[in-house]
């Protein structure tokens, strides 16, 4: 799924990657934890291949996508358009068109953001830009989902929509890596949590295991302890 070697990526004299490994071998849920700067936003980036690699390598599936912490939607362009743009232009018939505009409608739908299908984004919240953001990438049925902070600036009971859609995601066999300051959301949400700190990966710890507190996670992300 996922086979990343001696990832190296700097920036300058800085590395913001240093020699990193990890691997995500079935469809799982995998929350990126780090404080800002531990480099969790430049290896989605690299693994996406919107930044290159000094060192190593990364395998991934062809079909990835990924949702940007700052949206990135088009401005000239509605919610209802940035949502659509993609899977439409490669629609090959009348069939895959009607389950695209199916797909859109469900999607912002279950994100509370239909009655803004026709908003520009200028006019959005940043909680509307972000589901928008949210829809764009799911309506392409990534293999792997790479979700930049997805939960910033939304409330709480958006959160736990949040939550349920990356849920069913995962269910339909997509593997998810999720970068994010709130603990409790990826706890919540994820099988693995790997925790990032300057370029380096310092903890590797399944929420399954019967020993696994949230608590202790959050010691860890405080003090490194």
């Amino acid at each position: 799924m996922v086979d990343i070697v001696n990832a190296t990526k700097c920036f300058g004299e800085a590395c913001i990657l240093q020699s990193l490994n990890l691997k995500i071998s079935d469809p799982e849920i995998v929350g990126l934890a780090g404080t800002s700067g531990s480099g969790k936003s430049t290896l989605l980036r690299c693994i996406q291949g919107i930044e290159l690699l000094n060192e190593g390598t990364i395998q991934r599936p062809v079909n990835t996508g990924f949702m940007f912490q700052d949206f990135q939607l088009f401005p000239h362009m509605t919610v209802w358009e940035n949502v659509t743009y993609a899977p439409l232009r490669q629609a090959n018939n009348q069939s895959e068109i009607k389950e695209c505009l199916k797909s859109a409608q469900e999607l912002l739908q279950s994100l509370g953001i239909l009655s803004q299908k026709n908003v520009y984004p200028h006019r959005l919240s940043g909680g509307q830009k972000q589901r928008a953001a949210l829809a764009r990438a799911l309506i392409m049925h990534p293999k792997l989902l790479l979700c930049d902070e997805p939960t910033s600036g939304l409330d709480r009971s958006t959160t736990k929509s949040v939550i349920q859609i990356l849920k069913q995601v995962h269910e339909k066999g997509v593997a998810l890596l999720i970068a994010s300051h709130d603990l409790h959301f990826l706890c919540t949400l994820s099988h693995r949590i790997v925790m990032m700190r300057h370029g380096s990966i310092v903890l590797d710890v399944s929420t399954q295991e019967s020993g696994f507190h949230e608590s202790s996670l959050y010691q860890f992300y405080k003090t490194g302890d």
